[in-house]
């Protein structure tokens, strides 16, 4: 079978939605890929797709997908692949231009190797026997967490005296979450610095309804947390991202948002909320998703490859 491996394009958002679709039913029994987040990959400033992107046709099919990312500017470079069961050589076909990209990246940026990562469900419909003798192993595993909404149980929450709770409203509160973004996921895997404007673009802040962004405040300390939620994807209400400074934790703050957030998705009619998280999370995080009512939904694995 001969396949055609080409760049992908922001026409393509269609098919490849589609793709993601159904290798999510096979991978975790329902499609929950949206056209609009794949759009904002494809439309991310810093992707060149002629060089960071690949779509694999068997005929006019598609049936493998990738794209590399590469935040770091540095040796470390992520990248995204996809491929169907049945179309395994299109698969490893595609992975082996990935590396080849990757290494060539990473050198641009002045580095002497490529530290690659690559998310794949713990069930992938990738065979992993195919990259594990390419140097390939998991480095790190995160659960995606889910929970039923209830609005008669899930109201609004009493906030403790000396705790402010506010809405991002203007373009302050938002530089002021990417310093808080910055500050409190510093020390947490893989973490890489960036910008206030690249941050801007990889949480895709002109889709990003604002409403569903938080800032804790204390008297004593000032800004000390926040939670960032999105409301535009068709599987359920979603927790982007929640942090509070170390110098704050163990006050229930974490809790308060996660609550505001939960009141805010039953407020609005969703019967689910979601958010991902690192197993191996330092700062106690999967116990305060577990005290609060979340669930495993699907892990996924981190796989790591260093290039030369």
């Amino acid at each position: 079978m001969a396949y055609t491996l080409r760049p992908a394009a922001l026409t393509d958002a269609a098919v490849i939605t589609d793709l993601l679709n159904e290798i999510d039913r096979i991978e975790i029994g329902r499609p929950e890929t949206d056209l609009h987040t794949v759009q904002a990959d494809l439309k991310h400033p810093e992707t060149d797709l002629e060089q960071d992107s690949w779509l694999a046709l068997d005929g006019d099919r598609p049936v493998a997908y990738g794209l590399l990312w590469d935040e770091s500017g540095g040796e470390r470079i992520d990248i995204d692949h996809y491929v169907l069961p049945d179309h395994q050589r299109a698969g490893l076909r595609m992975l082996e231009a990935m590396e080849a990209r990757a290494l060539r990246k990473a050198r641009e940026n002045g580095a002497a190797r490529a530290v690659v990562h690559l998310h794949l469900n713990t069930s992938p419909t990738l065979d992993t026997e195919l990259i594990r003798p390419r140097g390939w192993s998991v480095v790190r595993r995160y659960h995606v967490l889910h929970r039923q909404l209830d609005p008669t149980r899930d109201g609004a929450p009493q906030l403790p005296p000396g705790v402010r709770l506010r809405t991002c409203a203007d373009e302050a509160d938002r530089v002021r979450v990417h310093a808080l973004y910055q500050g409190t996921f510093a020390e947490h895997f893989d973490f890489q610095p960036r910008t206030c404007r690249q941050w801007l673009h990889d949480i895709d802040a002109e889709s990003l309804d604002w409403s569903l962004v938080w800032i804790v405040s204390t008297e004593d300390l000032g800004d000390v947390g926040f939670l960032i939620a999105r409301d535009d994807r068709a599987a359920m209400g979603w927790i982007r991202s929640i942090g509070v400074l170390g110098a704050a934790r163990a006050q229930g703050l974490g809790g308060l948002l996660l609550r505001q957030a939960f009141a805010a998705f039953a407020a609005r009619g969703r019967d689910t909320v979601g958010l991902g998280v690192d197993t191996d999370n330092a700062t106690g995080a999967p116990g305060l998703y577990a005290r609060h009512g979340m669930t495993v939904h699907y892990a996924v694995d981190t796989w790591e490859a260093v290039l030369m």
